[in-house]
């Protein structure tokens, strides 16, 4: 292949005969490969027709490309089959190269709408999709037979209305998705878990405080250690804390600055803030009571790096707020201390771990911003590709 043809095709067996033409560049080229017979491989071949190809490539800047060649059809002496000559990079009654499908899908893949490319180009909306579609099986066969991570995050996420939830496992050591499965019950996940490979090398699995989830990973995953996410665990608290606000003063829950002063955590309101909390407690000596144990429990859910001996010092102080809340007056600190003792061997385990499921709400913000740029998925297949090319 000479210089001009490597630089301006980047096509392997063709040679460039000639170049005419300003905003549409036509090249004319003549294909140097010897021809073979697709059904037998012989050589011996007969001449009986030919004609002229048009082939759109890969364009120069603004300015397009067209590969104009001579294509011949041959009868084989050997098997007595007729067909026409065969060209690397373009498949067989085909108008496009490999090269220009592969340009147009990666636009598409940018951000550039299948509209816009179908001005610039000349081309029609189905077969950008299509050519689309296949670039994203191809680039999703390069993930095919991944073998499930060590540090596994799962979570859901919403896909439409009609087919309600999705599954999101990442790898949380990588930060990529590692797949999107339909749906977040036991009998959705459970076909996905079984044909999965590399289930032995799971060591860590962090969720939220899903039942169903837990289930899933205690029955294909034994040898993973199950870790609450510290984000879902205050938040449960803060929610049930509110929930007993509401109980001892319905009109202060109402207030939109003081619920703004009890959500946060106490050490990051400004002084002044502070002293203004303080003020409002103090006409309520029961709820000053309750909030004051929250804001304990959020210091001792927030820590992380725990080694043994602060570990083992940590255990007796989470048992006896559990046993607090548990011989609570209010039935909704009774409901967080009733959750916190069934999920109290994931809820230590996060203290000792750092990573957490914000890895995978990131991805989530990602795959919403995808399906707002698509106006929606109604295949979940399409959508499971471009989340695993795009995340993974």
């Amino acid at each position: 292949m000479n210089d001009i043809t490597k630089s301006l095709l980047n096509l392997y067996g063709y040679k460039v005969t000639g170049i005419t033409g300003t905003k549409q560049i036509e090249v004319k080229v003549d294909y140097i490969e010897p021809t073979k017979c697709p059904c037998c491989g012989s050589e011996r071949l007969r001449k009986k027709d030919q004609k002229e190809r048009r082939i759109r490539h890969i364009g120069m800047g603004n300015r397009s490309l067209i590969l104009i060649l001579k294509t011949i059809k041959f009868c084989c002496v050997a098997c007595k089959k007729y067909f026409w000559q065969r060209f690397q990079g373009v498949l067989p009654r085909m108008r496009n190269t490999e090269a220009f499908k592969e340009q147009i899908a990666d636009l598409h893949h940018k951000g550039i709408t299948a509209k816009d490319l179908g001005v610039d180009h000349g081309l029609g909306h189905a077969t950008i999709t299509r050519w689309y579609i296949r670039y994203l099986e191809r680039r999703n066969l390069e993930l095919k037979g991944a073998a499930l991570p060590k540090v596994l995050g799962i979570d859901e996420h919403f896909f439409t209305k009609r087919r309600g939830y999705a599954t999101t496992l990442c790898n949380l050591r990588t930060h990529r998705v590692f797949d999107v499965v339909l749906g977040r019950s036991e009998a959705s996940l459970e076909g996905f878990f079984r044909q999965c490979q590399g289930k032995e090398n799971v060591q860590v699995a962090v969720m939220d405080l899903s039942e169903t989830y837990r289930k899933i990973i205690q029955k294909f995953l034994p040898k993973a250690k199950i870790v609450a996410d510290r984000f879902h665990v205050i938040r449960l608290a803060n929610h049930h804390f509110m929930a007993t606000w509401k109980l001892i003063d319905p009109e202060g829950r109402r207030n939109i600055g003081l619920t703004k002063l009890m959500r946060q955590h106490e050490w990051n309101l400004a002084p002044e803030k502070q002293r203004k909390l303080h003020r409002y407690l103090a006409e309520y000596p029961a709820l000053k009571v309750i909030y004051n144990f929250k804001q304990e429990l959020c210091q001792l859910l927030l820590l992380k790096r725990q080694n043994h001996q602060q570990f083992k010092r940590i255990i007796p102080t989470f048992l006896t707020k559990i046993a607090a809340l548990q011989s609570s007056n209010f039935s909704p600190l009774i409901t967080l201390g009733n959750t916190l003792q069934s999920w109290q061997e994931e809820i230590l385990r996060m203290l000792r771990f750092t990573k957490t499921n914000g890895i995978t709400e990131g991805f989530h913000n990602k795959m919403e911003m995808m399906s707002r740029r698509a106006f929606g998925f109604r295949n979940f297949n399409n959508y499971r590709l471009k989340v695993r090319v795009a995340c993974a």
